[in-house]
């Protein structure tokens, strides 16, 4: 499958990645520490609990890797059959993610921020985040949308670096327009970890920004709706 991407499904892949810098903040600050969509992250606090350094949780982060594994399997899946049927499997996937992250809002409903260990509801509320990101990544994966995998940066960053005029490196895109892109990418990780953590910050509980997050992955399934086709990933 190929994909064209456009201005407008690259301003719906970083309005995605917005959301991810959100619910990171959320999973960090208040249901773990645990990463939820940065399984990287999570595979080291694993490390850390296991020989008893660090406050983090072995089961949450466990649980949490776990989570994303299935949520992998469940959007690889899916998201094959309903482009083999015909289905607007991109759109599909939004949807289903929106309806995940909104249940994990009910979950966390009335949780105050996690004070030391999380409990059951911090980490299931986790969890079920965790499955809507691991369908994430198989989404953005299939979109195929250069420099925008909406839950990571590294390379990303690496590669705004090493096809800048300081770089120069022609194989990682000097000359081209790449940069713009990944410096988009970059940054709406960047806001959405800003706006995540300043919501908490005002004492919204983990619910209220769950909600939002999910009423913005909605918003973001409609806008690609309504987007031109030749806009959108072959396919959906």
């Amino acid at each position: 499958m190929q994909t064209k991407p456009g201005h407008e499904l690259t301003s719906l892949m970083a309005a995605l990645t917005l959301t991810t810098g959100m619910v990171e903040a959320v999973s960090l600050l208040a249901l773990g520490p645990v990463f939820t969509a940065v399984q990287t992250g999570n595979t080291l606090f694993l490390g850390f609990a296991l020989v008893g350094e660090g406050p983090v949780s072995a089961v949450a982060t466990s649980v949490s890797l776990g989570a994303f594994a299935v949520g992998a399997l469940i959007g690889a899946r899916m998201e094959s059959m309903a482009e083999a049927r015909g289905y607007r499997w991109f759109v599909l996937a939004l949807f289903v993610e929106s309806a995940l992250v909104a249940g994990a809002a009910f979950i966390a409903w009335g949780l105050e921020r996690a004070a030391g260990s999380p409990s059951a509801r911090h980490i299931a509320t986790a969890a079920v985040v965790a499955i809507a990101m691991g369908m994430r990544n198989v989404t953005a994966m299939r979109a195929r949308v250069p420099d925008l995998p909406t839950t990571l940066v590294t390379r990303t960053i690496t590669a705004l670096i090493s096809g800048s005029p300081l770089g120069h490196d022609a194989s990682l895109g000097y000359g081209s327009r790449a940069t713009v892109r990944r410096g988009v990418g970059v940054l709406a990780l960047f806001a959405g970890g800003v706006l995540g953590a300043w919501l908490i910050r005002l004492e919204w509980p983990p619910t209220g920004v769950l909600l939002l997050v999910a009423a913005l992955i909605l918003s973001i399934a409609a806008a690609t709706t309504a987007a031109p086709r030749h806009a959108q990933p072959v396919g959906t």
